[in-house]
């Protein structure tokens, strides 16, 4: 079955719309992390805000993956504020990152598709790719993006930049931990956010990898429905396991690679 005819087949378009409760939490969810890895950082407790920080890593790009898809159910200036404020917390411009995402979800890991390159790498060579990878990603979007697309990488690069440089002009030691993990997460994208969804998948790509176990998605915070996300985009991550119901239901016999 083509992913056109599991569209068609599959109910979904109401799961697109988000109810109250649910648009607080997809714009909220980054807030306890931040707040605690922060304050366990600014005590001095490097080692035990480190998970705080990679949740609020993992959670950040939840929210910043809805944005790129309109599905953060707010308008577009607060879902741009969105985007450019976890450009500054997260060490990368993010709109570089969603122009190479929406190119990855048209071309996906064919030749323009600038994200999806370390797919067809062994694992630690997606690691190691890790830092090409986010240089690439702003490179592409500054030659290839509109102006509107250019205006906001440059702001957000800039703002990062005054950011990092206030913090360590004044060694700031709190803040200093922050910006290394943030950029260390980032130089890990090319596996984690590429290589863990899409390794194998070139012979049917718009089938990527998926994870149905509920405790590894509640500890990843459903950000491992891959497959699902690839075939609807616009169904915000909060309802991906609603999805993934659908799915299973309609199209039972649809092959599903694990993500881990």
């Amino acid at each position: 079955m083509t992913p056109q005819e599991i569209v068609q087949k599959v109910t979904w378009k109401d799961l697109r719309y988000l109810n109250r409760k649910e648009v607080l939490i997809e714009n909220n969810l980054t807030i306890p992390w931040f707040v605690l890895s922060l304050a366990l950082a600014y005590n001095g407790y490097y080692l035990l805000a480190l998970p705080f920080s990679a949740f609020f890593f993992l959670t950040g790009l939840r929210q910043v993956h809805n944005g790129f898809h309109n599905s953060l159910g707010t308008n577009k200036f607060l879902t741009w504020l969105s985007l450019y404020l976890n450009s500054i917390l997260m060490m990368a411009s993010i709109h570089a990152v969603k122009f190479n995402h929406i190119r990855h979800h048209k071309y996906c890991l064919a030749e323009e598709d600038y994200e999806g390159k370390s797919a067809g790498m062994s694992w630690y060579g997606a690691i190691l790719y890790g830092p090409v990878h986010m240089f690439l990603i702003h490179k592409v979007t500054l030659q290839l993006g509109n102006a509107r697309y250019r205006r906001n990488v440059m702001l957000e690069l800039v703002s990062i930049a005054l950011f990092a440089a206030l913090v360590f002009y004044f060694q700031i030691a709190f803040l200093m931990y922050h910006i290394i993990i943030m950029v260390i997460g980032e130089f890990l994208m090319a596996f984690f956010a590429v290589w863990t969804v899409h390794h194998d998948t070139h012979d049917h790509p718009d089938f990527a990898r998926t994870q149905r176990s509920g405790w590894k998605n509640k500890i990843t915070f459903s950000m491992f429905y891959h497959l699902e996300h690839h075939l609807f985009p616009a169904v915000p991550t909060i309802k991906l396991p609603e999805l993934a119901k659908r799915i299973d239901e309609v199209v039972p016999e649809m092959e599903k690679k694990q993500t881990f």
